[in-house]
């Protein structure tokens, strides 16, 4: 995928003078080699130059790991470490960092070959709160070499995030749509979390629509959708104007991204864009989502840096969708009860008009936006890719501003059912474990707008960390409690 941070983590062994150096110097070894053998060379870079010691070692290798590129930091803690200079390494990094602990080896040194990291960690996380430093430390962050190697792994996915949105621009075109103030925030938290905006009128997209009529790359475009949709190409008659259309927005984000490196959009798509336009955007924000470039409908700022979130965290597309509706007791009877272990209440369909990559779908077909055509003529409501979302495990989750301005979050695993969903649009069935409380004291009792951002695949460890790591409060951070775990809201009898 194009439009992703690269990660270049730099791992920096400490060791507290009245300890052996040659403690923190083995296990350092040990650790990168335990990593390589597992996960490869190329994500970790060992710094060589000096176990961090003294203030003066700590320039030496905050220096080194700036040299060579890069960008987070692994703070190793091969024996108790000197929590000072530890810290100011931090400090001073430019980066997402981590702190780890080495784990005592043999029960046969425990007197010269003691580290006490375990002790050290302690004064670490002391020191960095006094400093007002932010660092992510696992859940059990002391380990043997594997087991530290396999905490920079996971520690990996929240890094690559923490670096993307340091390098973001969200560009947005037009308000949003009437009736949709769900989707409007205040554009603060943004700023607060190191994130760029640029708003523009959608005239100014009509305007740069427009001038690239008769682009000779239009044919190629087309081509390529042909090929994706295959025996679902049924509108072939708008493939050139999305083709323009993609392309246009693609010229925009280089002409416009600045000095930032990853982008994402918050589109326009109704509802005058169908009259002006003549289409419906949907199937081209699929299909830039699926190239990285993270597309929102209705100009849901915060949709598209969610959904860049977990583009970022997963490696892979994502999806905006409603949190739609309910599904019918004849459904839930015939195709779930009994076969899988949820109630109707932990079901639900989500849904939006087309916009699902073509990847994530079970099968697809180019249609036209029916919700949108019962007042409008269906010729310019083509342009959605319609289908039912692939079965297999999900994550919902979304970041969001509310109207007073406080960052809170919402994270929640399950999976979409391989359940055919006799409806339109691109659109599935969702089972989350106790979904209808946490609909009742998440959802709907933090405000939260309508539309989640779906990663496919179970990322709600990372995505967690994440959001912590950039300051929503873990307070902020709502999450489907386990049956018999009660909301703050929720009733005691029920």
């Amino acid at each position: 995928m194009s439009n992703m941070p690269e990660l270049k983590i730099g791992v920096v062994a400490v060791s507290r003078d009245c300890f052996p150096e040659s403690l923190s110097v083995n296990r350092r070894k040990a650790l990168i080699d335990a990593y390589t053998k597992k996960y490869g060379e190329g994500t970790v870079y060992e710094c060589l130059i000096c176990i961090v010691e003294s203030e003066i070692h700590m320039v030496q290798a905050l220096e080194d790991v700036k040299k060579a590129g890069c960008n987070a930091l692994v703070v190793y803690l091969g024996n108790f470490g000197p929590e000072i200079s530890e810290t100011l390494l931090a400090k001073h990094f430019d980066g997402p960092k981590m702190f780890v602990a080495a784990a005592e080896e043999t029960q046969d040194n425990l007197t010269q070959g003691r580290g006490d990291a375990y002790c050290g960690m302690l004064n670490a996380s002391y020191n960095l709160k006094l400093r007002g430093v932010k660092a992510y430390i696992p859940e059990y962050p002391v380990g043997t070499a594997e087991e530290c190697a396999d905490m920079i792994h996971e520690f990996e996915p929240i890094a690559r995030a923490v670096v993307g949105l340091s390098d973001l621009k969200i560009i947005s075109f037009g308000p949003r749509p009437l009736n949709f103030l769900a989707c409007n925030a205040p554009i603060q938290q943004l700023y607060n979390i190191g994130v760029e905006i640029e708003e523009n009128s959608e005239l100014d997209l009509f305007e740069a629509y427009n001038k690239h009529e008769g682009d000779e790359r239009i044919p190629a475009v087309v081509k390529e959708m042909e090929e994706e949709l295959g025996a679902g190409n049924k509108k072939p008659e708008i493939l050139p104007k999305l083709a323009q259309y993609e392309i246009t927005l693609k010229d925009w984000v280089e002409e416009h991204r600045g000095y930032r490196k990853c982008v994402a959009i918050a589109g326009k798509c109704w509802p005058a864009f169908q009259t002006q336009f003549g289409f419906v955007p949907c199937y081209v924000n699929s299909r830039l989502t699926a190239q990285g470039i993270p597309v929102s409908c209705e100009v849901d700022i915060y949709g598209a840096l969610s959904e860049f979130i977990g583009t970022v965290v997963s490696q892979d597309t994502v999806t905006l969708l409603d949190i739609n509706n309910t599904v019918p007791a004849d459904m839930y009877k015939e195709s779930i009860e009994g076969k899988f272990p949820y109630t109707q209440k932990d079901t639900f369909m989500g849904f939006h008009c087309g916009n699902t990559a073509s990847g994530k779908l079970a099968f697809c077909e180019m249609k036209y936006q029916m919700i949108m055509a019962r007042s409008l003529p269906i010729e310019v409501t083509q342009g959605t890719l319609e289908g039912d979302i692939k079965p297999g495990d999900i994550t919902f989750y979304r970041l969001q501003s509310t109207s007073d301005n406080v960052l809170r979050a919402y994270v929640a695993q399950g999976e979409v059912l391989p359940v055919a969903t006799k409806s339109f649009g691109s659109i599935g069935v969702f089972a989350i474990p106790e979904m209808g409380r946490f609909y009742r004291h998440v959802l709907i009792e933090k405000n939260y707008p309508h539309h989640g951002a779906v990663a496919f695949g179970h990322f709600g460890k990372a995505l967690f960390e994440v959001f912590k790591y950039i300051g929503v409060p873990v307070e902020e951070i709502g999450y489907n409690q386990p049956k018999g775990v009660r909301y703050p809201t929720e009733n005691p009898w029920g």
